[in-house]
């Protein structure tokens, strides 16, 4: 089996369990997008510890990016190929809706799976939020994916960034900053979370693609 495909099969197995873990937890503990309690802040918690767990499992694979707007971002860094971009992509999309589709089987959709939803149904600031975040998130990664030296602490840093964005991000649009995430989920519920859907895969690309832009620009050059 070659490298890329062992990478495509890693990716595939760690957005699905993004999906079944993370959203499952939002789905089973109610999570209240308007009201900060407990299953708030463990679902923000969730998607942090799943990054922490699968960056140290595949990550020596694939790199643990698990979500299209990070694959987006290696690739304008020119540390993907194209090629692999394609694979990533396909991988992660279809990851996130078999984790949505056995979610759906032990929980039913109309627990809702984790679903983003527009913030009072505003499409540009639900837009916008999600740009700004995914752009957060994503420098986070490549800044600690920078240098060799910071590798042990990698999958650390990563975890606690997607964990501090879903803090704020939750009470907006339930946090995306992720295509993949969204799209499985939103497939299985259907109506508005279908509808809004392109929001919670386009937002996530312009912010990935930003900060790949803005890496460029503050990034060390012998990198």
């Amino acid at each position: 089996m070659s490298k890329s495909v062992k990478a495509y099969i890693a990716e595939f197995i760690g957005t699905f369990v993004l999906v079944f873990v993370a959203c499952g937890t939002a789905a089973v503990l109610g999570c209240n997008t308007a009201s900060p309690d407990a299953a708030y802040f463990m679902t923000a918690l969730a998607f942090g510890l799943v990054i922490v767990a699968m960056a140290y499992s595949i990550g020596n694979v694939s790199g643990c990016h698990i979500n299209p707007a990070v694959s987006l971002a290696m690739l304008i860094s020119k540390k993907l190929s194209v090629k692999d971009f394609c694979g990533y992509v396909i991988a992660q999309f279809a990851g996130a809706t078999a984790g949505a589709g056995i979610l759906a089987l032990f929980i039913g959709k109309d627990s809702g799976l984790g679903v983003n939803g527009l913030f009072e149904g505003k499409t540009g600031i639900s837009f916008a939020i999600e740009a700004v975040l995914t752009c957060i998130f994503v420098l986070a990664i490549l800044g600690v994916t920078s240098r060799k030296e910071y590798g042990k602490v990698a999958g650390v840093v990563i975890g606690l960034t997607l964990t501090l964005v879903h803090i704020i991000g939750i009470h907006f649009t339930g946090t995306s900053v992720n295509p993949a995430r969204s799209f499985g989920p939103a497939i299985f519920v259907g109506g508005e979370a279908l509808k809004s859907l392109w929001v919670f895969i386009v937002a996530p690309l312009v912010g990935g693609a930003l900060a790949a832009l803005c890496w460029k620009l503050i990034g060390n050059k012998d990198e």
